[in-house]
């Protein structure tokens, strides 16, 4: 059996004290195993991190670039691969995996675009012969922590910027679907990028921790549940760095009475569904001002869902695949059951779908829950599984209430024709990222990511513009060079 092992200073190592199983989600099988890897591994990636640094941050930003614009293009013809390699452990159906790889590969393509991004500003005689400037200048080694429902993408929001400002980097991936990083990584190496300034280390929380804690580690990127960021981010904080850690989501979306019905059902059945809904933009609630609304909703929902396939990855005719373990198909499930047991109703059921050749799959079908409430522990908790739950209001400033009480502020959108409605409605909802008609309104990469409330910790959103700042820090130069032969007094006031 094939072990995914880690980078470092150039080559896969695949030394490990420990080793755990990687599944294929839609047969249940163990397809290979991944290296754990212990204090003395990620203290070695760190090492050749903090070497390499000294001569990558002083390589023109060019040439940087050109590494990056070669990255994109091995990217491009190596997508097939990639996206295979996401199938097999993540159960992510070919096409929904290929349009996270091209969303990854817009990343790179703004990080080829760096030199432009670090450009400071330069004042001319700010005094007499006085000039002053300031230089966005890389904080040395970095770190990324990132999630197991986009192992492609969300690697690639973090490490290209980073590295393209002149820091080295060190992700550590999940290690439920770690091949496809890897993968990537390497692609990198091709690129041309020195040895040590990237490296990744596969493991679970013994090679967070020394992340959180080394010394040499000066900033971090975590996406991920809301309890782990937050630990996150108070632990990497404590211990002096830069730090900002993505959380969780309870993604809303208001259907007014005026909405085009069928247009919000089409994008409803693609924003809560796809990707088995395990997306932090996935849209897992729906709010229904008025009965006439949540009754037309229902009824095109329930029709639109019935030709919905599920099934494995490597099928493109399917829809969206099974769930990433068997434990968390339980947790998807419960949380199903749970509504039912608090009153709300079971519309489609997808508890106990089985799909023919794949019986012990981890599959949910899709499920669609009516008069759920906002006391039931189904609405409360991030369910990421294929579950849209339906809320009904009277108003839509009841709906919006409902969504600013929440703990969660990542996504959420409105669909009406009504302009003074979504204006309104953008201005005053307490939720990052804001669609009008637009049911997954994830930033393009030229803008920056990121959710509010317990959704975000941190300042600076993830990828995009504020990508430039999270990593690099700002160094202001004041410069004074005296006409010879002038000698100036002592002055003991303060400088103006």
């Amino acid at each position: 059996m094939s072990t995914v092992g880690h980078l470092i200073n150039g080559e896969i190592r695949n030394d490990a004290d420990r080793l755990q199983d990687v599944y294929n989600p839609a047969t249940g099988e163990v397809s290979k195993q991944v290296a754990l890897a212990s204090v003395a591994t990620v203290e070695e990636a760190i090492a050749a991190a903090q070497a390499a640094f000294p001569a990558w941050r002083n390589t023109p930003v060019g040439k940087r670039a050109a590494v990056m614009f070669k990255f994109k293009a091995l990217l491009e013809a190596n997508a097939d691969k990639i996206c295979k390699l996401i199938g097999e452990e993540h159960g992510k159906i070919s096409h929904d995996a290929a349009g996270e790889l091209q969303r990854g590969i817009e990343n790179v393509e703004y990080a080829c675009g760096i030199a432009e991004l670090l450009k400071g500003e330069h004042s001319r005689n700010v005094g007499p012969g006085i000039d002053s400037w300031s230089e966005f200048q890389a904080l040395g080694v970095v770190a990324g922590i990132t999630p197991f429902n986009f192992p492609a993408m969300v690697p690639l929001w973090m490490y290209p910027m980073a590295i393209a400002c002149g820091n080295c980097f060190i992700l550590k991936p999940s290690e439920r679907d770690p091949s496809s990083a890897l993968f990537v990584a390497e692609l990198l190496q091709e690129a041309g990028l020195p040895p040590g300034v990237m490296s990744v280390v596969n493991g679970d929380k013994v090679a967070v921790d020394v992340l959180l804690e080394h010394q040499d580690i000066k900033a971090v990127s975590f996406v991920g549940s809301t309890p782990i960021a937050e630990y996150i981010y108070t632990t990497a904080t404590a211990n002096g760095k830069r730090c900002q850690a993505l959380g969780g989501a309870k993604n809303h979306a208001i259907v007014m009475p005026d909405a085009d019905m069928e247009n919000a059902v089409n994008q409803l059945l693609g924003a809560a569904f796809g990707s088995s809904g395990e997306r932090c933009m996935a849209l897992s609630v729906a709010v229904a001002v008025g009965d006439e609304a949540a009754d037309a909703l229902i009824a095109k929902m329930s029709e639109g869902m019935k030709p919905l396939k599920v099934g494995p990855a490597d099928d493109s005719s399917n829809d969206f695949g099974a769930v990433i373990t068997k434990q968390h198909m339980d947790k998807v499930v419960g949380f199903i059951d749970s509504a039912e047991k608090d009153g709300a109703k079971v519309v489609v059921d997808g508890r106990g779908v089985k799909v023919a050749g794949y019986e012990n799959g981890y599959f949910v079908g899709a499920t669609l829950i009516d008069h759920v409430t906002a006391n039931m522990e189904s609405y409360q908790q991030e369910i990421f599984g294929p579950v849209l739950q339906v809320l009904r209001v009277d108003t839509m400033q009841e709906a919006m209430d409902l969504i600013n009480a929440h703990e969660y502020g990542n996504g959420t959108c409105i669909f009406t024709r009504d302009g003074e409605a979504a204006r309104y409605f953008s201005d005053n909802i307490l939720v990052g990222m804001v669609g009008i008609n637009v049911p997954l309104p994830v930033p393009v990469s030229y803008h920056s990511f990121g959710g509010w409330k317990r959704s975000l910790f941190g300042d600076l959103h993830a990828y995009g513009p504020d990508a430039a700042r999270f990593y690099t820090k700002r160094k202001t130069i004041t410069q004074r060079w005296p006409s010879s032969g002038v000698r100036e007094g002592v002055s003991f006031s303060f400088p103006s």
